[in-house]
């Protein structure tokens, strides 16, 4: 599957449903289901514009003081390599932590990439999209002349972050009814409590 970012234009998603036949649902639904929606997605950004050969992805993060945070990002550089089939993706944090958004860049240059793709992994287009990873990716593409990059949109909005939440959120519910163990986010920390 080739995707070209985490994050998805506005008019990926027609907003008349029926007039696309890629994203038509079954006529015994009148609502569209995730797996439709991820077929769409699948359809819609396989292209020859897509990441391919010689592309690297580095996923960035703000980056945190607490190790565990800094490792979930790795344990996603992981799961996202995995399910797109991507040869160099790399994980990188703005500041705080290693390794560096520098750091990520040579490491996907010394593994052969000639186009970097940076994908920030936040959710809205605040100050560090606009100016601090921009700043950030072309302090590091200098080092690395005729190697092409990219900063890609943030997550922004997408239907398919309100099933992420809402899975969180039914599963911190069924966690503190007893019906559930600690996610592997909460793990360890007693922050999944249903306060008084």
């Amino acid at each position: 599957m080739l995707v070209k970012s985490l994050s998805f234009p506005s008019n990926l998603f027609p907003s008349e449903i029926g007039t696309d036949q890629r994203w038509a649902p079954s006529k015994s639904s009148n609502s569209l289901s995730f797996s439709s929606k991820l077929q769409f997605l699948r359809k819609s950004t396989q292209n020859s514009s897509g990441v391919g050969p010689g592309d690297a992805v580095i996923i960035v993060d703000h980056g945190s003081r607490r190790k565990e945070s800094n490792l979930m990002l790795n344990e996603f550089v992981e799961m996202f390599r995995h399910k797109t089939g991507y040869q160099i993706v790399e994980p990188a944090h703005m500041e705080l932590a290693e390794p560096s958004i520098g750091d990520a860049f040579q490491s996907c240059v010394q593994q052969g990439a000639h186009r970097v793709i940076i994908s920030p992994f936040f959710l809205g287009p605040g100050r560090h999209w606009s100016k601090d990873i921009p700043s950030l990716s072309a302090e590091a593409a200098k080092q690395h002349p005729g190697v092409s990059y990219i900063v890609t949109a943030p997550l922004g909005l997408h239907e398919l972050l309100v099933d992420v939440v809402n899975d969180r959120i039914n599963y911190c519910l069924k966690h503190v009814a007893g019906e559930a163990d600690e996610c592997s986010v909460c793990a360890g920390t007693g922050k999944c409590i249903l306060n008084q």
